[in-house]
């Protein structure tokens, strides 16, 4: 179901290969031991239909009015299945899925500050279990598509989508490299495309940004949201071993680091719209995501730095257009 007005976007287009993304003998094929629980959590989910869909100002499907509590409880029960939540926050039927991440405080930062997304077709990587993809729909995008490869984020994403199946939003679940090789050598399909929490990840963060670029049409905006450190140009934090715990972390660049960065790749008209230090209010731990989480991460005599001694999390926001 989640899936079932996906072909119509794609049939005919350059990205049709990824129908394939989307099948259920996929799903299946996947050598993860969790899928089965996931699968049945999904099935267990009620029928219900939302009196009301909100996706533009928050992702809010349906009210407590609209079930009966036996039917809220189920609904509880399949979504508990689904944790940790770590992007949202998302309302189904009068639950409140308290995400580990605010990401509707990121949202409200850069919504009005790029380009209108109204009738654009848009890329998400990284985009988790499809929170902003959903907030893209509510800015009246024609097609927002995301990909992320932890399969957990995909489930979550169905169970969102089964109570507002004809929402031009879908997720798929694979590496954002792999995806890429199943198209025609530079897709240029998309208006917008957005990497948020993605950068710092990469071992050569110039090949994530090229790779963004081919995905842009001529004209098309970039927004690119990532861990910056202070520092002029030139400089760019490389850490020994883990950052905030996190092991994957490569490059963390100054916001004239990435803005050369961008420039050297070709895209014009590059700039910085938000720079925003990371509280314990914004990425927290909740009874939806149990687990460690930025307190956790933060010197505890010292909330300005890392367990690791390093800056504490700050994060920029730009945008950029291919040329």
């Amino acid at each position: 179901m989640p899936y079932s007005n996906f072909p119509a976007f794609l049939k005919g287009t350059v990205l049709e290969p990824w129908l394939r993304l989307s099948e259920r003998a996929w799903f299946d094929s996947r050598n993860n031991g969790d899928y089965a629980k996931w699968r049945r959590a999904l099935d267990a989910m009620p029928e219900l239909s939302p009196s009301s869909i909100d996706l533009s100002e928050a992702v809010r499907i349906g009210t407590s009015q609209d079930c009966t509590g036996a039917n809220q409880a189920q609904l509880r029960e399949a979504l508990q299945v689904l944790i940790p939540w770590r992007k949202g926050p998302f309302s189904l039927f009068g639950i409140d899925i308290d995400t580990e991440w605010r990401s509707d405080w990121k949202w409200e930062r850069l919504r009005t500050q790029v380009s209108s997304l109204r009738d654009r077709t848009i890329l998400d990587v990284g985009c988790g279990n499809g929170y902003h993809c959903f907030r893209m729909a509510g800015e009246g995008a024609r097609l927002a598509i995301g990909i992320d490869a932890q399969l957990a984020y995909s489930m979550q994403f169905q169970a969102i989508k089964r109570y507002c199946p004809q929402a031009p939003v879908f997720v798929l679940p694979n590496t954002f490299e792999s995806a890429l090789s199943m198209l025609e050598d530079k897709p240029e399909a998309f208006d917008t495309v957005f990497s948020m929490g993605v950068l710092y990840h990469r071992r050569s963060p110039i090949d994530h940004l090229l790779q963004l670029q081919d995905c842009l049409r001529s004209g098309g905006e970039l927004v690119l949201e990532t861990l910056i450190v202070d520092g002029d140009q030139g400089f760019c934090l490389t850490p020994e071993d883990r950052y905030s715990r996190m092991p994957n972390v490569w490059f963390i660049p100054s916001c004239a680091t990435t803005l050369r960065w961008l420039e050297r790749c070709g895209f014009v008209d590059c700039r910085v719209i938000d720079v925003s230090v990371t509280s314990t209010d914004e990425q927290r731990s909740t009874d939806w995501m149990r687990f460690q989480s930025l307190n956790d991460s933060l010197d505890p005599a010292d909330k300005t730095l890392t367990v690791e001694g390093l800056p504490a999390p700050k994060r920029a926001v730009f945008v950029a257009t291919k040329r």
